[in-house]
């Protein structure tokens, strides 16, 4: 007997326990109406005790821990008493009405018996044992009473007492057969959920194993790769001599691709510090304006070498956000670099702010091609372009936006886009800011103890804030 059948059977008996005393109130109801006032007593006392028994025995078993056979057996002889205790309980109701009702169809009694039966075969298939047990209590009951009938009566064969026995007989059928499929249903689905468990937990050493290798062959290649682009740029600076101009050209081409793959390594092992709950980040208090100026100087080289112009709009001076300004950086750089390579020849990308009570929001606004509601998916997926085909006007990993997005989650904000109204798309951050009385006691405590007592309660609010889609662990440390 499996930990899992009699949690399964124990579990079902308590989410089933409202509908059971729905049915017993009806039935006590009835008998109390129509038959015999101390039958419905007794039948309510002994239910009451069944009842009580089962609700406490399930609950025991509901915080087992599944361990130690012994514990197993003995909660299984409890099983049974409870089965053998409920199960009379029911027939002996069917059984005093069947007598008050004297030599009759029984219908009362015998529909009861027959819910109690088709009750058993629905919700109590996990143990194969207990179901025969109780179904063998229901027929014997199901038989006696019939039979009670025509030895009492001696009722002739042409009676129908004994088309009642006979009918009796085709519902036992039917109840035993309901109870063969709905087990053959609970044993199909126990085998495929043990075959789900095992296949997850090959996935699970293969996503580790996938994850371990590619951290690995990234950490690999950025060693060698950092030799070759230093290289590379102090022979393209001149240092080791003046190159011919042939040669130059090369070296210059091989210097930008170098660039790249620096980018691409650093942009899969910064994933792989997401999956694994590793990254770190180093959160200050910084200027909004400042940082957002930075970032245009930053980007503005790359976007002019797609005749694309970064141009500052609204900035909203003298806030400040509590940010790991490295890694806002790099979420500038992939919204610049994106709203730069998707935008027209000749086009402009503005960069503003606006400010709520709480949050700021950074809007890169360009005039490119324009991204549908139906791409948002896409588009902060891993290793996914809404553009995935061979004939791609632009490269990349796909990995950009998917690492923006969570580090500006990390941060406790969160990032989006909307299609603009007549031509390319905004790609907005929301960012929580620092409040003003922050700000004041930030500079009235600066250097002081209560400057460290209250960055840790923003620390703490913030790593409060952080997602839960990173498997149980925060998307990010604060130093």
């Amino acid at each position: 007997m499996t930990v899992r059948q009699i949690r399964d059977y124990c579990s079902v008996g308590i989410d089933m326990f409202w509908q059971r005393q729905l049915v017993f109130a009806a039935a006590i109801g009835l008998a109390a109406y129509y038959y015999d006032l101390w039958l419905s007593l007794t039948t309510m006392l002994l239910i009451s005790i069944s009842e009580i028994y089962d609700y406490i025995l399930f609950r025991q078993v509901r915080v087992w821990n599944g361990r130690g056979a012994r514990v197993a057996r003995h909660f299984m002889q409890r099983i049974y008493v409870g089965t053998v205790l409920s199960a009379a309980v029911i027939s002996f109701y069917a059984i005093g009405i069947a007598l008050e009702q004297g030599p009759t169809t029984h219908f009362m009694s015998l529909f009861f018996l027959f819910a109690a039966a088709l009750f058993a075969a629905m919700n109590n298939h996990h143990i194969l044992r207990v179901l025969i047990l109780r179904l063998a209590i229901y027929g014997a009951t199901f038989l006696f009473i019939p039979v009670w009938d025509i030895l009492r009566t001696g009722a002739p064969i042409e009676s129908e007492l004994w088309m009642q026995l006979f009918t009796v007989i085709f519902v036992l059928y039917f109840i035993i057969d309901c109870s063969r499929i709905f087990l053959r249903l609970y044993r199909t689905n126990v085998q495929q959920l043990e075959e789900l468990k095992v296949e997850h937990e090959k996935t699970k050493i293969a996503f580790q194993a996938k994850t371990e290798f590619v951290s690995t062959i990234s950490h690999e290649l950025r060693t060698p790769m950092t030799s070759i682009k230093g290289s590379l740029d102090m022979t393209c600076a001149g240092a080791l001599g003046e190159l011919p101009p042939n040669v130059e050209k090369v070296l210059k081409i091989a210097q930008r691709n170098s660039v790249r793959l620096t980018a691409i390594i650093n942009e899969i092992l910064d994933l792989q510090k997401f999956e694994a709950g590793r990254i770190v980040l180093d959160m200050q208090k910084r200027d909004l304006g400042t940082m957002i100026m930075d970032a245009i100087d930053m980007n503005r080289a790359y976007a002019q070498t797609l005749n694309v112009e970064l141009r500052a709009g609204h900035l909203d001076k003298d806030v400040e956000i509590f940010v790991d300004e490295q890694r806002i950086q790099q979420v500038m750089a992939n919204l610049l670099s994106n709203a730069s390579k998707f935008s027209h020849v000749g086009a402009k990308v503005v960069i503003c702010t606006e400010i709520a009570p709480q949050t700021v929001r950074i809007l890169v606004i360009d005039e490119g091609i324009g991204l549908s509601e139906e791409s948002r998916t896409k588009v902060f997926e891993e290793f996914s372009q809404v553009d995935s085909s061979d004939k791609r006007a632009v490269g990349g990993t796909g990995l950009g936006m998917n690492i923006s997005r969570r580090i500006v989650e990390a941060m406790g904000g969160s990032i989006d886009y909307r299609r603009n109204v007549d031509v390319g798309t905004t790609f907005f951050v929301d960012l929580p800011r620092v409040p003003a009385q922050a700000e004041e006691q930030l500079d009235a405590d600066a250097g002081g103890p209560a400057l460290h007592r209250f960055l840790g309660k923003l620390r703490d609010k913030i790593t409060g804030a952080l997602p839960a889609d990173t498997g149980g662990k925060e998307s990010g440390q604060l130093r």
